[in-house]
């Protein structure tokens, strides 16, 4: 009887012991490992989805009228100015606040209107009013491209763009919005340069981008002189004195008195704006710290 008994409990023993789950404790060792493999697919996540960052937090983004129209003689490229569109994009994805100035070059350039016997005045007007064209075409691009942009103008003319209110402009580029300053400075008898240095003073810029059809600034000009020396960087005084051709001479002053670095680079290659602005891209830096190189 006490045979069957004792039976009976190593019985019920070994169906506990089957019955009870794996409650084994790991060793320090394993647990190191396990948490070294976490952490590790953590950071690798993150790099994943970490997106460039930009050495600029706001910038004034000046470009020619020629950039526009690519290889065409006059008026409108619509894939270049569709790619230049995706460009911006992707810096304000970036978490960059953007303002635009364009030229007029494509459609009407005042100088030339005057050489041709038309009074300088107008014939600057008329250039103030291509701005404008090209301003609203970038908008159009823009906001297909999924960019909310807005446009102001110099010269008054609601019934295509608000009217240039600097405050306002702050606002709509703090809600991730573009701006585009449209008909220079509303005065003739100045290039569209020197608005684009007055706009990003007045926006609080930390650069002025010069998006030209060349890589930076040259000692000569690289389509004629094959010699032509790149210059990584250049103070704004040799800007002046070596007659640099960057920007006219009275935006580069108020760029200087304003410590507002340009960046001059090519917009036309494409992704090229992002490159720059995250310290990728080729591109000459004018400042006030820049030594000629």
């Amino acid at each position: 009887m006490r045979e069957a008994c004792r039976d009976i409990k190593v019985n019920a023993v070994n169906i506990r012991e089957i019955n009870m789950p794996n409650t084994a404790v790991s060793s320090p060792a394993t647990q190191q490992n396990s948490e070294e493999v976490s952490n590790m697919s953590s950071q690798t996540d993150a790099q994943a989805d970490a997106k460039p960052q930009s050495k600029y937090k706001r910038v004034l983004l000046k470009m020619s009228g020629e950039v526009l129209m690519d290889q065409r003689e006059f008026g409108i490229d619509p894939n270049m100015i569709d790619r230049i569109a995706k460009d911006i994009k992707q810096a304000v994805e970036m978490g960059v606040e953007v303002c635009i100035v364009v030229g007029a070059g494509n459609i009407f350039r005042g100088v030339s209107g005057a050489q041709n016997g038309m009074e300088r005045v107008t014939a600057d007007y008329i250039g103030m009013l291509g701005t404008v064209m090209n301003a609203l075409a970038l908008q159009s691009s823009l906001e297909q491209n999924g960019v909310e942009t807005r446009v102001q103008s110099a010269i008054p003319m609601q019934a295509v763009c608000e009217p240039y209110v600097r405050r306002r402009a702050l606002r709509h580029m703090e809600k991730g919005r573009v701006v585009i300053f449209a008909a220079g400075s509303g005065n003739p008898f100045f290039t569209t340069d020197t608005p684009a240095a007055l706009r990003a003073t007045e926006m609080d810029c930390d650069a002025l981008m010069k998006g030209t059809k060349v890589d930076g600034v040259y000692s000569a000009d690289p389509a004629k002189d094959p010699d032509a020396k790149r210059y990584k960087s250049v103070s704004y005084l040799d800007v002046l004195t070596k007659d640099l051709k960057v920007m006219d001479a009275t935006a580069i002053s108020l760029a200087r008195e304003n410590d507002i670095p340009i960046l001059v680079f090519d917009v036309k290659e494409e992704g090229n704006f992002a490159k720059v602005l995250t310290g990728e891209g080729t591109c000459t830096i004018v400042s006030n710290n820049s030594d000629t190189e």
